[in-house]
């Protein structure tokens, strides 16, 4: 018998499935996960989306607009407003995650250089906490970006993206694996959407079951 408490849906699991309701019609497995993919289908646009199968449901913050995926891998994507003139929007990605958390952390942190040639490991910070019963790791790096943006396992040159920074959440579930949660832009951007981002993961609830 599962130890998970009884739990109130929450209101992001309860906007998917309101969201297939007034669509008209259901999807065969009714669930947030797939209302979620069915509104992406469909066209609907939705700031509500899950992980983990549905297990864990989450939703962006207000403007930021749910995109088709540039990558296979990639479940989830945002735009996020750009803040400045001629600047680039932000993008939020989310993912299944393989291998370790510091092997991740450490790899984020070599897609960064340091334009004084400084360690960029000695710039970015970690911090864990615990959440919806998942072990989560937020983490925060600066520096000449270097882009893949089709995704860093398909292949071509990186882009190098000056004065960028990446606000990433590792989130371990009990059950489900490991997700990647990651918002990257100018840093301007990101500073403007920072809060939004921490309040948006702190904010992930376990669905009902």
């Amino acid at each position: 018998m599962s130890s998970r408490p009884k739990t109130v849906a929450a209101p992001a699991a309860m906007l998917l499935m309101l969201s297939c309701l007034l669509s008209g019609s259901m999807p065969a497995v009714m669930g947030p996960a797939s209302c979620h993919a069915q509104a992406v289908a469909e066209g609907r646009e939705t700031r509500a989306f899950a992980i983990a199968g549905g297990s864990y449901t989450l939703e962006a913050p207000e403007g930021w607009k749910q995109v088709p995926p540039k990558s296979r891998i990639v479940e989830s994507e945002f735009a996020v407003p750009s803040e400045g003139e001629g600047l680039q929007p932000g993008r939020m990605t989310v993912m299944g995650a393989g291998g370790s958390v510091q092997a991740n952390v450490d790899r984020w942190i070599g897609q960064f250089v340091q334009p004084d040639g400084s360690q960029t490991k000695d710039k970015a910070t970690t911090k864990s906490i615990k959440l919806a019963e998942c072990s989560v790791t937020f983490v925060d790096i600066s520096g000449t970006y270097k882009d893949m943006p089709a995704g860093p396992f398909a292949g071509g040159a990186a882009v190098d993206r000056p004065d960028y920074r990446m606000l990433a959440a590792i989130v371990e579930t009990p059950g489900d694996g490991s997700y990647f949660l990651k918002f990257y832009g100018p840093s301007a951007t990101v500073a403007k959407h920072a809060d939004g981002f921490r309040r948006m993961v702190e904010g992930m609830v376990a669905a009902p079951r």
